[in-house]
């Protein structure tokens, strides 16, 4: 390993030009000018910031792009070349000198940041950086961004920050002055197919698909693309909405979604909770499943994580229903507008086609802003059950 301070040399192993888009960067796609800016950032000629904010929206790549970009501050050879021990490490989230926090919860803890924030202090124990990731660090509250603040401010040398959230707006104005931000684009449908196809295995037809359906979103491409089923659920969605001419029947669609949203988040947030219950309890030497008196709080506390946890994937599962909502109002926009732009759901063309010629332009503009509501609604905390009501209600009447 190289130590703090050592030179490193400028090429990957063996020599030779060094790809942008191959080594640890290959899966960053669709970012060519983020790229260019964290690898010249990188470079022994480049200007390092210690704290960096990187933006896009929901799919984009944030937190592959902040691994990649830590394994190349790690890198033994300077690039990024994703060969060596360093590089190999980082993107496999093992690496000593570089910490991911993620959440699957609704709200980053304090405690959580007062770790990350003691861990920082530390120099590096085999690389040249102590890198620290936080994903989703828009879920942090106010306190807790205060918790940073100092950090952030006043860093280690060798300590390198990077935040990752939809927008720099999420963040507290005193954390976001503080950073460096790179904002991310949504990659293009034609090279997220291709991602799936070289990284994934994907079948070409099928990945161009599941490209298409998720409109830029890489794992939610890889969803459609690997969950069976996945696929005819979204357009099954997509054609139960173009067909609601109620208010009957918009309200029993709206529970009948909540009621699945719910269901697939209690599956995966049971799933969690007793792989960290059994976790627990092993680290603590209980292997019979009782719990002593003295670990109850401790379990609890597990059982009111994963209460959180599935609040948040039940927000999840209904904001990506909404977007597919979204894009479906867009085709039919885009028909009553006479644009020449390809259908996001071809699968659904015949549906689109109807409803665009037997409605106006100002009525679906209406409703691609309410969809906007239903998901601010429900990031906000009103009930989902009434957000989607209110919602499908709006749409049964406006396409009677």
């Amino acid at each position: 390993m190289t130590a703090p301070g050592t030179h490193l040399p400028a090429g990957p192993p063996g020599g030779g030009h060094f790809d942008p888009a191959s080594g640890v960067w290959a899966d960053v796609v669709g970012q060519e000018a983020a790229v260019a800016q964290f690898r010249r950032a990188a470079s022994p000629e480049g200007s390092l910031a210690q704290a960096w904010l990187i933006t896009g929206p929901p799919g984009s790549g944030r937190s592959t792009a902040a691994r990649a970009f830590a394994a190349t501050l790690e890198c033994e050879h300077g690039t990024g070349c994703g060969q060596c021990r360093a590089c190999r490490t980082v993107l496999a989230d093992t690496h000593p000198d570089v910490t991911v926090v993620a959440t699957d919860k609704l709200s980053i803890a304090k405690e959580e940041v007062r770790a990350l924030v003691m861990t920082a202090q530390r120099s590096p124990a085999t690389g040249p950086r102590r890198v620290v990731i936080i994903e989703d660090a828009d879920r942090m509250s106010a306190g807790t961004f205060n918790v940073l603040l100092k950090s952030i401010e006043e860093p280690p040398p060798s300590t390198v920050w990077m935040l990752c959230a939809p927008s720099a707006e999420d963040l507290a104005p005193t954390i976001r002055s503080r950073c460096r931000v790179v904002t991310l684009a949504v990659p293009s449908s034609d090279v997220v197919a291709e991602l799936l196809r070289r990284r994934d295995g994907v079948a070409e037809q099928l990945a161009v698909r599941a490209a298409r359906a998720a409109q830029g979103h890489i794992g939610l491409a890889l969803r459609y693309a690997t969950q069976e089923g996945a696929l005819a659920a979204r357009e099954d969605s997509a054609r139960t909405l173009l067909g609601l001419r109620s208010t009957g029947e918009a309200v029993l669609a709206a529970q009948s979604l909540v009621d699945r949203a719910t269901a697939e988040a209690k599956e995966h947030a049971d799933a969690v909770a007793t792989e960290e219950k059994e976790r627990f309890l092993r680290s603590a030497g209980v292997d019979d499943g009782k719990v002593p008196p003295a670990l109850r709080a401790q379990v609890r506390q597990l059982e009111e994580d994963a209460k959180r946890r599935q609040t948040r994937l039940v927000r999840d599962v209904l904001d990506r229903y909404l977007l597919d909502a979204h894009s479906v109002l867009r085709d039919v926009l885009s028909r009553q507008l006479g644009t020449s732009s390809e259908l996001v759901n071809i699968e659904v063309a015949e549906e689109v086609e109807r409803t665009a010629a037997n409605g106006s332009g100002t009525i679906t503009l209406g409703l691609l802003d309410a969809v906007g509501q239903a998901r601010a609604r429900i990031s906000g905390n009103v009930p989902p059950l009434l957000a989607i009501e209110a919602l499908l209600s709006r749409v049964a009447v406006s396409l009677r």
